[in-house]
């Protein structure tokens, strides 16, 4: 049975606002790879639901630029109580034998401004998306995504320096 962990650090001032992310224990040559999930997409009615007063607070680090469209993204991509449990629920029935672990985490409120969205990252040779929704058992009733960086996590083989073969 994979260990879930919730944190639930009291009231979030929003009803969207839980990251989820899981550990998979061994994915593209890598172990242990930590996999950040997101709603790649939402509603317009999602981000006019939200009273958007007092959600950021200061800049992430001095060189950050506040952008108000990227900085909602953060929320946006965030899931509700609801949505936390329905991928949750997910993983369990599809990817259990895989999973070392799910962590669900409330955000820091006020978030702070000019963190990258997920959705905004880049593909490249170590950072990819897994895109849940191509999967043909995908069922949730939103677009799931999951970003990693595989340069964060130690090859499955591991090479001694020194060795020819």
């Amino acid at each position: 049975m994979i260990p879930i962990i919730q944190i639930e650090n009291g009231d979030i001032p929003i009803q969207r606002g839980y990251a989820v992310s899981m550990v998979v224990r061994s994915f593209k040559g890598r172990r242990d790879v930590e996999v950040h999930l997101f709603r790649p997409k939402w509603q317009d009615s999602d981000e006019s639901e939200i009273n958007w007063e007092n959600l950021f607070g200061g800049p992430v680090s001095l060189d950050a630029i506040p952008d108000e469209k990227k900085d909602r993204k953060i929320i946006l991509e965030a899931f509700t109580v609801a949505e936390r449990d329905q991928v949750i629920d997910y993983l369990k029935e599809h990817y259990s034998s895989r999973l070392d672990s799910i962590l669900s985490t409330p955000l820091d409120f006020p978030v702070p401004t000019g963190l990258p969205p997920l959705s905004s990252m880049t593909e490249g040779k170590d950072i990819g998306l897994i895109k849940f929704e191509k999967v043909p058992h995908f069922d949730l009733p939103f677009a799931l995504r999951g970003l990693y960086n595989l340069g964060a996590h130690r090859p499955l083989v591991e090479t001694r320096e020194g060795d020819d073969n």
